[in-house]
């Protein structure tokens, strides 16, 4: 069964700004909960993103069991929108489509996640018991770290 997640922020940035923080793949540990364990393999430092690039990774999700990641990027139109697409990993399938729209604020940022567990039924029943909840806390996370680090201003003031 195919699952949506979907997410938006509003970041007190220009689309620079908010584009080359999210645009590099050096930038996912940070905004990734620690206790994932998440890595990234690929050294992509001072890139940019392009389409076709693949991005390895090491992740944690459960019991500290280290999972290998690759996904690779199927589109991109720069300052609008890139696409990460799983070709190697622990989903059935994940297509994580990235959306930033300027405005007077600043950036809206949209996530939306398609994604897919393996396993059939268990897969399912997975889902239910702590597969939804452990990705809405990773976003839930995500969320606080962007905004300390683009909306402090605007938080306390």
């Amino acid at each position: 069964m195919r699952y949506k997640l979907y997410r938006e922020q509003q970041l007190t940035c220009d689309l620079h700004t908010a584009w080359d923080f999210f645009s590099s793949p050096m930038n996912l540990a940070e905004i990734t909960p620690k206790n994932m364990g998440f890595v990234v393999v690929s050294d992509y430092q001072g890139l940019e993103i392009a389409e076709g690039m693949t991005i390895e990774y090491l992740v944690s999700p459960i019991l500290k069991i280290p999972l290998k990641w690759k996904t690779r990027i199927t589109q991109v139109e720069t300052y609008v929108s890139f696409t990460d697409f799983q070709e190697k990993g622990p989903y059935k399938y994940w297509n994580h489509f990235h959306e930033f729209i300027p405005n007077e604020n600043g950036v809206l940022m949209k996530d939306t996640v398609d994604y897919e567990l393996p396993l059939g039924i268990l897969g399912t029943i997975a889902h239910g018991i702590f597969v939804k909840r452990k990705l809405a806390s990773i976003f839930d996370y995500r969320y606080q770290v962007l905004e300390d680090l683009f909306n402090k201003s605007k938080s306390t003031s």
